[in-house]
Formats: C-alpha cells, sequence, structure tokens
C-alpha cells in the first residue's frame, strides 16, 4: 500500500482542525495523495511526509476556498491561517476528534459509517460499499451528502462533552470494528489482510479507550481485536493461501497480543455491570486463544456464547457463526438447519460466505456434490483474490485434483 495512505486521517484531522471545512479537506487531501503518488517515487520521500501532504493539501484547501468567489470573508479568514512557507506542522494526531466528528448526529447511522471509513479508515469507494452491500455509486453519493450535512449543521472541528461523546460511541465503535474486519480480510484486491488498517483500528481503539477507560464495551472490542489479530501470521502459507482456524499452527500466534487480549476481557466481564456484543465476541475468541489445539477448542462453551449474542445482538453474521459452532456441537446436519433461515436475509443470502459455510457443512455431513457446488457458488461471488483462491483450491481438492486435503470453515 501507498505510505502516504496511511498518513491520510491525520491530514484531514490537521486541515479540518486549521480551517474548520471537513468537505474541503477530505477532497484536498486526496489530490496531495495523488501528488506525493507522482511525485515520492522520483524524488523520494519527504523527511516529514505527514508535513509535505499537510502543507500540499493545505494549498489545495486554500485554492478551493478562493474559488467560492461568494465566500470572500471565509476566504480572507482562511488565507491568514495559512502557515508560511517553511513553518512547522505541529505534531498533534487529531484523528480521534475526527472520528467523533464523523459520527455527527445530523448524520443518519449508515451516513455516518460510511463517511467515517472514507475519512479515518482510509477505505475507498468500492470498499465501503462491498462492506455495505450496495453499489458503489449509491455509497459515492451517500458520502458527498454526509459531507455536506456535516458543514451544513455547523459541525465544528473540537473535543466533545463527556455526554456528546457518549451519545456518539455505538457508531464509533462500529466503524472502528468495519475497519478492523475490513483489515483483518480484505474484501478485495490481491491481499488477504491489510495490516495497515489493521494497525489503525487497533490504535484508534486503544485512544478511545483511554479516553473513557471504564466503559465495557470500548475495553471489549479491543480485547476481541488483540485477539483476532494475534492469528494473523498463521493465517496465510508461504504462497500466500489462506488457511482457516482449524489448521493454523498456532504457535505463530502472537503470544504477547493473546495474553494482552485474554487478560483484558477477563477483567473486563469481572467488573462489567452489562455485558455487551463486542464483549461477547471477545469472550468468544478468548476460548479459541485458550486451546491449545484446534480440537481442544471448548464448543460447547462457544455454543452458549452465541445464543446469548445472538439473544442480545441478533445479526446474519451471528447465525452464520453460531450455526458453525451447532455444527461442532451437534452435527453437521444441525448446524445447515441453523443456516436455512439466512436464505430468506437479503443482507447474506448471495454473499460469498452464506455459502462457503454451507460447502463446509455440507462436506461435513458426507454430500460432497452439494458441497463442490458450493464452494464453486461462493469463489464466483467472492470479490477477494485471496478467498478466491482458498474457495477454488476446495473445488479442486474435492475433484480429486490435489493431495493433503485443506477443509474447515473459512473464518480465521
Amino acid at each position: 500500500m501507498f505510505v502516504g495512505s496511511e498518513l491520510a486521517p491525520q491530514v484531514i484531522a490537521a486541515l479540518t482542525r486549521r480551517y474548520g471545512r471537513f468537505d474541503l479537506a477530505e477532497d484536498a487531501t486526496q489530490e496531495a495523495l495523488i501528488a506525493a503518488a507522482q511525485q515520492w517515487p522520483a524524488n523520494g520521500v519527504p523527511e516529514n511526509p505527514r508535513g509535505w501532504l499537510i502543507t500540499v493539501a493545505g494549498r489545495r484547501l486554500i485554492d478551493a476556498l478562493r474559488a467560492e468567489t461568494s465566500r470572500t470573508r471565509r476566504e480572507e479568514a482562511a488565507v491568514a491561517q495559512e502557515p508560511p512557507p517553511g513553518a512547522d506542522v505541529p505534531d498533534e494526531d487529531d484523528t480521534l476528534t475526527l472520528l467523533f466528528l464523523c459520527c455527527h448526529p445530523a448524520l443518519s447511522p449508515p451516513s455516518q459509517l460510511a463517511l467515517t471509513l472514507r475519512a479515518v479508515g482510509g477505505l475507498t469507494t468500492a470498499e465501503i460499499a462491498s462492506a455495505f452491500l450496495v453499489p458503489e455509486a449509491t455509497m459515492a453519493q451517500r458520502i458527498s451528502r454526509a459531507k455536506s450535512a456535516i458543514t451544513e449543521a455547523g459541525g465544528r472541528f473540537e473535543s466533545l462533552h463527556d455526554e456528546e461523546r457518549a451519545a456518539r460511541l455505538t457508531v464509533v465503535l462500529h466503524v472502528l470494528y468495519l475497519m478492523f474486519n475490513e483489515g483483518y480480510t480484505a474484501t478485495s484486491g490481491e491481499q488477504l489482510q491489510r495490516r495497515d488498517l489493521v494497525r489503525e483500528a487497533i490504535r484508534l481503539t486503544r485512544m478511545t479507550r483511554t479516553s473513557l477507560p471504564e466503559d465495557g464495551e470500548v475495553a471489549g472490542l479491543l480485547a476481541l481485536m488483540l485477539l483476532t489479530h494475534a492469528r494473523t501470521r498463521a493465517r496465510e502459507d508461504a504462497d500466500g493461501m489462506l488457511i482457516p482456524l482449524a489448521e493454523q499452527d498456532r504457535s505463530r500466534w502472537d503470544g504477547a497480543l493473546l495474553a494482552e487480549g485474554v487478560g483484558l476481557i477477563r477483567e473486563t466481564l469481572a467488573r462489567s455491570a452489562r455485558l455487551g456484543p463486542y464483549q461477547l465476541q471477545a469472550a468468544i475468541a478468548a476460548v479459541h486463544a485458550e486451546a491449545a489445539t484446534a480440537d481442544e477448542t471448548d464448543w460447547p462453551q462457544v455454543l452458549k456464547l452465541y445464543d446469548v449474542l445472538e439473544a442480545l445482538a441478533p445479526s446474519p453474521v451471528v447465525t452464520l457463526n453460531r450455526a458453525v459452532a451447532v455444527a461442532m456441537v451437534n452435527g453437521p446436519r444441525a448446524g445447515l438447519a441453523g443456516l436455512d433461515v439466512l436464505d430468506d436475509d437479503h443482507r447474506l443470502a448471495e454473499h460469498h460466505r452464506l455459502a462457503s459455510v454451507r460447502a463446509h457443512l455440507q462436506e461435513m455431513a458426507g454430500d460432497t456434490a452439494a458441497a463442490l457446488a458450493g464452494y464453486e457458488g461462493a469463489a464466483r461471488r467472492t470479490t477477494s483474490v485471496a478467498e478466491r483462491r482458498y474457495l477454488q483450491a476446495q473445488v479442486r481438492r474435492l475433484r480429486g485434483d490435489v493431495e493433503n486435503p485443506r477443509a474447515a470453515p473459512t473464518s480465521g
């Protein structure tokens, strides 16, 4: 990934704080990134790439303000704020403030999520559209309207009072969760993982926990990320092929991250007055983390936790994952029966993950023909090259084209 892209949220935040125009700051930052992509390969990465991007993007923003001829007062104020050439760029990281700004109450929850993933997460419009299961053009319009709505509502780039921060926290955590998931298993492209996105999601979640140290769901989300990220090194083989959770070499899991994550969720559950979905998901991840081998996984405990999670925060993804736990406890036919309800859910009915999980359970049940058709359908539906390669490998294996079969749930 282009090195400057990782700095985009910090650049947007710095410009928004300086000029108060979030809508223009995002566009100016994208223009600066394009300039960097053209100039840095030839001239070398500057000593202070963040400062370079802020300076170039600031000039683009000033040009945009000057183009708004009907707003001369704003132009004059902005020009007066423009730092002189060579001025030092502040070292402040305003990304967390930007995150909460994107979750402005003037926006609908879907728009809050989309805008934050774009400005803070650095995801492309196509990646966000894929996560929301909507056309890219629809998502582009939603993001554009969201930027305008914040400006019209008078959204200011400033720290929030405790009550305002608490009111926006649910969306903020959801955004960080989606950002992490996109980094852990990219929805499109050649690479299975985008580790820069994973690191940024964890960094922002740590910052959020520092701001709200007593919130159980913030701690739960951080624990979930740490426990999941700990498996990173074991998720791919030397050829970049996905290795499912059941077949991973657990000696390659990051012991420090596992210890931190397990300790954090234990502490959180011990003092939390009310469970939330992130705490429950972290507890499930901890059960997997504490099993020395896949065969030693306490699947009855995992199923109990999924039962609670589905009652507390039902979703098609929870139902999908619970079906795998049901299969491991009560057999594949029981797990397959749990998937039937998803066939009429438009959010997941045509998604490759439903097809791949169903194929795996069908294979467990001995229905090789159905499993083969399921893997073929899943491979056609996914936009991730890495996942497609894995699913195609399952097809070849079932056809007898390869040796050393690898068959397990695609979650890892």
